[in-house]
């Protein structure tokens, strides 16, 4: 693996600046004016889902159950993701379009917004141009495939003034907002430590060295985008485009995005870190993926330390670290100086004093009210009343960027190396600790899959960039020629 990393940084630094600054596509080179259309109190917003395999079908069952959405189209550049549908909208009065070419489907004006379901090679340029052609955005996380692009949005989303939010729906959940209020009330002291888990198996996607197969009648170009039109070597196409680096971020990119989300938030933190690591492999088994399944990422501000913690193996025996808020799988902890909260769903969680005594719990909030969060901002055309704006999300994005990138110009380690950033803070010392033990009890063969300690970045929160110019190279992609990806 190896040699994949190898190459993923070779062929970063063919990059060039001017790579991302390419011409718009022609269909938009004047949808910087377009306007979005202008609607009443009690009128439904007319949406689109972009991307329907995965994720999207879950966006078309939320905004067929919102009353204030008609879901117009649907638009995937595989046939096959429309049949699994079509059951479903019969019972609808208005049959939903059926869209292959997301081109197309922006050049209609009856659209009000659209909501992104696209792998994450496609998240950005996806709203990018939405929101060029006059339309608003829900983007699922990450919202980004690199740091520099969710900038990119967000400077779009403020010029064009378009509502643009990311899809990671705790941030919607009353019980989430009550348990990140009783945090930011000092009810557990200054809080100066918080800990995002990412405990969940993710079993080998296979070895092959042939071509993936692609689905009868789907538009490889299209789904390629801006990625490099290679056919990826794997057994299929669908969803372990998450553990190749040219379309997905690994787990660090997948699931951790919402627990990264909730620690940031927690912290109050609204910039980027000022130093990062991250420790980590694809460990365990052999195959066609090239992103860490396990990774121990430690991001510093001045003021403040977060631990990302993802496990990709069997959880062997249950992780609590002492504290009686039950089996932590995937949740966060945040350390204050009088107490610690832990949020053990998206919904909410528990706070303790530094006796153990129980200090609150909360529960409560369903994955509708962040879809209906953004509706209420797009009627409002006010970004202030989302609950996670694009700016947001990209801060939050730009993390699980920033671990993956210190990774992949890492060197490979033996077991109980360690990395000397925040090395005396007792709990990452702990975390580390922990996740030793974890990859011993699997049984990690370190000989045939490699344990990386990654490469200590140092980051001017100001300019967003780092001061290794190999890092910058990767903090931004070469865009294929007919995707680039227009700057404000």
């Amino acid at each position: 693996m190896s040699v994949s990393r190898r190459d993923f940084v070779t062929h970063a630094l063919a990059m060039t600046a001017t790579a991302c600054a390419g011409s718009q596509p022609a269909f938009l080179q004047a949808a910087d004016t377009a306007v979005a259309r202008p609607v009443g109190p009690n009128e439904k917003i007319r949406v689109a889902v972009i991307g329907t395999n995965g994720r999207g079908g879950e966006h078309i069952g939320e905004w067929l159950e919102n009353p204030d959405t008609e879901l117009v189209a649907i638009c995937d550049c595989d046939p096959a993701a429309f049949s699994r549908y079509q059951q479903r909208f019969k019972k609808e009065k208005r049959q939903p379009e059926c869209v292959a070419d997301v081109r197309k489907l922006l050049d209609n004006k009856d659209i009000d917004a659209v909501s992104i379901a696209a792998p994450n090679h496609w998240h950005c340029l996806m709203s990018v141009w939405a929101m060029q052609a006059g339309k608003d955005v829900y983007v699922e996380k990450p919202c980004s495939h690199n740091v520099t692009e969710g900038r990119v949005m967000t400077q779009w989303a403020r010029k064009l003034g378009r509502i643009c939010q990311m899809g990671a729906q705790s941030r919607s959940m009353s019980g989430m907002r009550q348990l990140i209020d009783f945090i930011q009330s000092g009810k557990i002291g200054d809080v100066k430590v918080a800990h995002a888990l990412c405990y969940k198996r993710r079993p080998s996607i296979g070895f092959v060295d042939t071509p993936a197969p692609l689905p009868a009648g789907l538009d490889f170009d299209l789904w390629a985008g801006p990625a490099p039109l290679v056919v990826p070597t794997r057994k299929k196409l669908h969803y372990d485009w998450h553990w190749d680096h040219n379309t997905g971020n690994g787990d660090l990119g997948n699931q951790n995005p919402h627990e990264l989300d909730k620690a940031r938030w927690g912290l109050g933190k609204q910039e980027l870190p000022k130093r990062v690591v991250s420790l980590g492999g694809r460990l365990g088994y052999i195959d066609n993926g090239d992103m860490a399944n396990s990774q121990v990422t430690i991001f510093q501000w001045d003021d403040a330390l977060l631990i990302s913690d993802v496990r990709g193996l069997e959880i062997k025996s249950p992780v609590t670290y002492g504290l009686e808020a039950g089996p932590l799988r995937v949740a966060n902890i945040w350390y204050g100086t009088q107490g610690t909260a832990v949020a053990t769903s998206y919904s909410g969680g528990v706070a303790f004093d530094l006796d153990g005594n129980k200090l609150g719990s909360w529960s409560g909030g369903s994955n509708q009210a962040h879809f209906a969060n953004f509706i209420k901002a797009v009627k409002s055309r006010n970004h202030k009343d989302l609950h996670l704006d694009i700016e947001d999300g990209h801060f939050s994005s730009a993390l699980a960027h920033l671990g993956n990138v210190s990774w992949s110009l890492g060197t490979a380690i033996p077991l109980g190396t360690r990395p000397t950033l925040a090395a005396g803070d007792t709990h990452v010392a702990q975390t580390l600790e922990s996740f030793e033990e974890h990859l011993k009890h699997n049984g990690v063969d370190f000989s045939a899959t490699k344990l990386t300690l990654g490469r200590e970045l140092t980051i001017d929160p100001a300019s967003e960039l780092s001061t290794d110019a190999m890092a910058n190279r990767l903090f931004t992609r070469e865009y294929r020629k007919g995707y680039e990806l227009p700057r404000v």
